[in-house]
């Protein structure tokens, strides 16, 4: 077996982890596959790059250079990534807060569309 498939059903795997996760029903799970494809991404990207070995980072003479550019783009996905996980983290809490649940349209599966919050285990909200 080759390295590249490896990588290759590694990052499919990640990936398809991470479709599952965002079609589940609740926030937290959607959260965490969002997250989990961001990786998947950002492998892929750095995997396009290639690894380089006995490569210089900068030009020098007529010796091979590796290509920074995937380095570049990973590192502000992943800024990127992290900033838009926290937006969407503070998106699911403000959700849970104002409809009383976290299933992602708002509404329990056995329970009746805008029910009150509190209304279905019988307490006061």
């Amino acid at each position: 077996m080759s390295m590249e498939f490896l990588v290759a059903t590694g990052i499919g795997l990640v990936a398809a982890c991470g479709i599952y996760l965002l079609l589940r029903g609740r926030t937290f799970p959607v959260v965490l596959g969002l997250s989990l494809i961001s990786y998947a991404v950002n492998v892929f990207i750095f995997v396009m790059g290639r690894l380089w070995t006995d490569a210089h980072p900068i030009l020098v003479g007529n010796e091979p250079v590796a290509d920074p550019l995937p380095q570049a783009l990973v590192l502000t996905a992943i800024v990127i990534g992290f900033a838009t996980t926290g937006f969407i983290v503070e998106l699911a809490l403000r959700s849970h807060h104002e409809g009383g649940s976290d299933h992602v349209d708002g509404a329990e599966p056995g329970g009746s569309r805008g029910a009150a919050p509190g209304a279905r285990d019988g307490g006061a909200a």
